[in-house]
């Protein structure tokens, strides 16, 4: 009989470990490049992977593109693009994004997301703001703008912080909600690719952003170039923040 008790209070805690054990959602990580390739992409990788433990999601990474088909799709809660570049899906896997959005689902961009797929008219939508040009890396102090966004209650009202600042197109959409700005006097923001030339963007220059698209969510954050920003537990959950809501629309205050 005591036998029965035991085996039965271990089955009991088995089953309510695996439970518990449940994940909250899935995401997709995508990382294809097709023009600038960023070494940081895989010590982002990594960090995504310890993020997805620390907070209970399934994490799967693909850089094939062949896998962006209904199908597939179908599984997942939110699309991340990590610094991806250039042009990396056909028509039908372009296609298939769409619909993926339009069923309610979430994308999340960080740092060259907003370098990608620049003849795809709707993808420039989703993502908010399209890179133009960056200076040299260099130190600078940002602003939080909303505190209420999951992951942006951790970040200090003003803070410093060095990475590869972004400077962005108009925007794309008119839905776009500004998270994190960066004050330009701090540092020197102009830069010449031949003819592409960057003066910076005034006094207003948005780094991080949400919207609701198409059916959907899309958060993009210009944060990320430098590969030990990965490790970084405030650039961690300002990320997971975006995924969190992206993937389940929860979050916002």
């Amino acid at each position: 009989m005591r036998k029965i008790q035991i085996t039965l209070i271990a089955l009991l805690v088995s089953v309510t470990s695996q439970v518990y054990a449940q994940p909250q959602f899935k995401a997709l990580l995508f990382t294809k490049t097709a023009g600038w390739h960023h070494t940081s992409i895989n010590e982002g990788v990594d960090g995504l992977r310890q993020l997805s433990k620390r907070h209970q999601f399934d994490l799967v990474w693909q850089e094939d593109a062949n896998y962006f088909n209904p199908q597939y799709l179908q599984q997942f809660d939110v699309i991340i693009f990590l610094s991806t570049t250039g042009d990396i899906l056909n028509d039908e896997q372009q296609a298939a994004m769409e619909d993926f959005i339009q069923s309610g689902k979430g994308f999340v961009g960080i740092h060259a997301a907003s370098d990608t797929e620049y003849e795809w008219p709707w993808f420039k939508q989703l993502v908010g703001r399209m890179f133009k040009i960056h200076p040299r890396n260099q130190t600078a102090k940002l602003t939080v703008l909303d505190a209420g966004f999951p992951g942006m209650e951790r970040m200090p009202a003003k803070f410093w912080w060095t990475d590869e600042w972004y400077e962005f197109g108009e925007e794309t959409s008119e839905n776009l909600n500004y998270l994190l700005s960066i004050d330009e006097s701090t540092y020197e923001p102009e830069a010449q690719w031949g003819d592409n030339i960057g003066k910076g963007m005034g006094d207003f220059h948005p780094l991080a952003w949400y919207q609701e698209f198409d059916g959907g969510r899309s958060f993009y954050t210009a944060l990320g170039h430098m590969a030990e920003t990965y490790s970084d537990k405030m650039f961690l959950e300002h990320i997971y923040g975006g995924i969190f809501w992206a993937a389940t629309g929860k979050g916002i205050e």
